[in-house]
């Protein structure tokens, strides 16, 4: 199979965090190879992914706007339109996205328990 790439990916283990919708879903992925262009990402489930989806890889400090361009079980292929942030991500910066996280699962718990009450 020929590599239609336009520059060589780096093997890497990253740990990312794909933004999935406008209403800020997102799903804990892994970066298995990098270039400037693309990376081969794995999920748990990779069968709720839409075409283009944000991918935060707070490691590089980088967060890029990304194109689904192949699948594979539950791997996929993401080719970055424009990289959305240079900068790196700080220790504030994790904090604020782990508590909007553990916030609206609270909110979802809050939800439920109303429900069944």
């Amino acid at each position: 199979m020929q590599d239609r790439r336009q520059s060589p990916r780096d093997k890497v283990f990253y740990g990312a965090v794909a933004e999935i919708n406008e209403r800020g879903s997102t799903m804990d992925c892994v970066v298995r190879n990098i270039s400037d262009h693309g990376a081969c990402v794995e999920f748990g489930d990779a069968t709720r992914l839409p075409e283009e989806m944000n991918l935060n890889i707070a490691r590089k400090g980088r967060s890029f706007l990304a194109r689904l361009v192949w699948r594979q079980a539950n791997k996929v292929g993401l080719a970055f339109r424009i990289m959305t942030s240079d900068t790196p991500v700080s220790d504030l910066d994790e904090r604020v996205r782990r508590s909007e996280i553990k916030k609206r699962q609270l909110q979802q718990r809050i939800k439920e328990l109303l429900g069944q009450g």
